[in-house]
């Protein structure tokens, strides 16, 4: 018998995976899944609580968060800042079903909903403002002049 055919056989193992390496990084990824399905949406698929998309970014000035939150009234809305922790939550009102229709499709989706995020620098909270136009918030948070970039000038010797 060939010793190179003998060793360039694949393995047969149940579990290949577990041979490379890889079984941590598909298990990470399990786990991942089974938290954005299960933990902060309420348990069950049928009765998720919502998760409105947002946008996070910084400028030399300011971090601005937007948050897409159609069909959503602004006083239903609570934004509250905890250190640099940044929460946005409310509800999306359930429209009242008109028993004389018959729906054969309903996937716009209401109930509560909350979104938090770590900012990436300390802001000045006592001027952070927050409008709602279109279906979208817009907070904006100034940046505490520690966290704003500043210019140094290089001199010559």
């Amino acid at each position: 018998m060939n010793s190179k055919l003998a060793t360039a056989r694949p393995s047969r193992s149940i579990f290949p995976w577990s041979q490379r390496g890889s079984f941590p990084m598909i298990q990470n990824e399990m786990e991942s899944l089974f938290q954005r399905l299960f933990e902060e949406n309420g348990g069950v698929w049928g009765n998720q609580m919502l998760s409105p998309a947002l946008d996070l970014k910084e400028s030399d000035k300011d971090v601005t968060v937007r948050l897409d939150l159609p069909g959503v009234e602004a006083k239903e809305v609570d934004i509250q800042l905890n250190a640099n922790q940044l929460v946005i939550s409310g509800e999306r009102k359930e429209e009242q079903e008109d028993s004389s229709e018959t729906y054969h499709r309903i996937e716009r989706r209401s109930g509560r909903f909350s979104r938090s995020m770590t900012l990436p620098c300390s802001v000045q909270e006592d001027k952070i403002e927050a409008t709602m136009k279109d279906g979208i918030l817009t907070v904006v948070l100034p940046k505490s002049p520690e966290a704003q970039a500043r210019h140094i000038e290089v001199k010559c010797s």
